[in-house]
């Protein structure tokens, strides 16, 4: 399948090496590909990820990204995902679905970070500014290893959430988990859910604090 990814953090890295190495076509878009040798964000440069994939991808511009892909992502810092999703005019690339990993925080007085939104989400911002795109809320909740590898953690015994309006879409973001190894996948329900998922963060965020290890998540049970 052709993917293309807003963002070059991270996330954006992880996600992309995994979906190189299960054989997709896979493409990173950034805002400047020219830049391949500058440190991203929680990451290495851009050269070192393509030679990490063995040059199985490309780097390319956020609006090449939109093109390509059959399925977006968005891995941009959630305060920018609107802007960066313009920059890259899915608006005008046609009915897609965009699975939405970003959350929206605040970093501006150190840890804890905040929520920087009591009342909205990124991912309805998203789906409400581009109302052609199957929004699909995922992998927020996680650190980026562990979205690749769920079995990393207790053997995969844990939970990843998604949210979203369009059941087909679900259901094709939900035959990439599987893909990556996830088994407990739960659905949520429409793109109101996303709220919930973005809200989750401020508890992952103390967790992480108190463990010191970003290497958690959680299991839901009844």
């Amino acid at each position: 399948m052709k993917i293309g990814i807003i963002g070059s953090g991270v996330v954006a890295q992880t996600l992309g090496a995994k979906l190189v190495e299960l054989g997709h076509d896979v493409v990173l878009g950034t805002r400047d590909p020219k830049k391949l040798d500058e440190k991203k964000n929680m990451a290495g440069t851009l050269n070192e990820w393509l030679t990490a994939v063995k040059n199985k991808a490309k780097i390319v511009t956020f609006k090449e990204a939109a093109v390509h892909g059959e399925l977006l992502i968005n891995a941009t810092h959630g305060q920018a995902s609107v802007e960066a999703l313009k920059m890259a005019g899915v608006d005008k690339v046609g009915t897609k679905v965009l699975i939405d990993t970003s959350n929206e925080l605040d970093f501006s007085k150190g840890f804890p970070m905040a929520l920087a939104s009591e009342t909205r989400s990124v991912a309805g911002n998203i789906q409400a500014a581009f109302p052609n795109l199957k929004v699909v809320k995922c992998f927020n909740t996680l650190t980026a290893p562990i979205m690749v590898n769920p079995k990393m953690l207790k053997g995969g015994d844990h939970t990843i959430f998604l949210s979203g309006n369009d059941p087909e879409a679900k259901a094709k973001v939900t035959e990439l988990l599987k893909s990556f190894g996830w088994t407990d996948i739960m659905d949520l329900g429409d793109i109101s859910a996303a709220r919930g998922q973005e809200m989750y963060m401020g508890m992952w965020v103390r967790l992480y604090g108190s463990l010191k290890n970003g290497m958690i998540n959680i299991k839901v049970q009844s």
